[in-house]
């Protein structure tokens, strides 16, 4: 992988976002449908957040270690993602280099960082994206199907 190419080069091309407004029920939905790990947030067509898989297990578990299913029910009904999403969010250009998205992941901790064009979120790039074509690349992910 050359690191010096384009992040779009890498990236996930029209992530699947969820509205600000959207209920957290909604966020469970498809972090188990698509098996995703981020969402960014959307409000009016802009990134306004992003809501990753630990941010939603943090607000599901973290209220009780009781497992109380219509107490669940109605949590995840009446929060929105608004309500536990990251708002300071690390952005890239389509066009910023690879090794900019590493340096990010290094100094941050992020695990995804949207990739956003006038404010308008066009993909995302996550370490796993790295990871693979690093794999890839190095001809590492020939059983990876296997392993699935």
């Amino acid at each position: 992988m050359n690191l010096f190419n384009p992040i779009s080069s890498i990236m996930t091309k029209n992530p699947i976002c969820i509205g600000a407004n959207e209920s957290l029920a909604v966020a469970e939905k498809l972090f188990r449908d698509h098996k995703i790990h981020h969402l960014p947030v959307i409000a009016e067509g802009k990134l306004v957040g992003m809501v990753s898989k630990s941010d939603y297990l943090f607000f599901r578990h973290g209220f009780s270690h009781e497992d109380n299913k219509a107490e669940d029910e109605v949590r995840l009904n009446n929060y929105t993602a608004k309500d536990i999403m990251t708002k300071k969010l690390a952005k890239m250009d389509p066009d910023d280099k690879i090794n900019v998205a590493l340096e990010v992941f290094r100094e941050n901790l992020f695990h995804a960082i949207p990739v956003v064009s006038d404010d308008r979120i066009v993909g995302i790039v996550t370490t796993f994206d790295i990871i693979e074509k690093l794999a890839i690349d190095a001809g590492a992910s020939a059983n990876y199907e296997n392993i699935k």
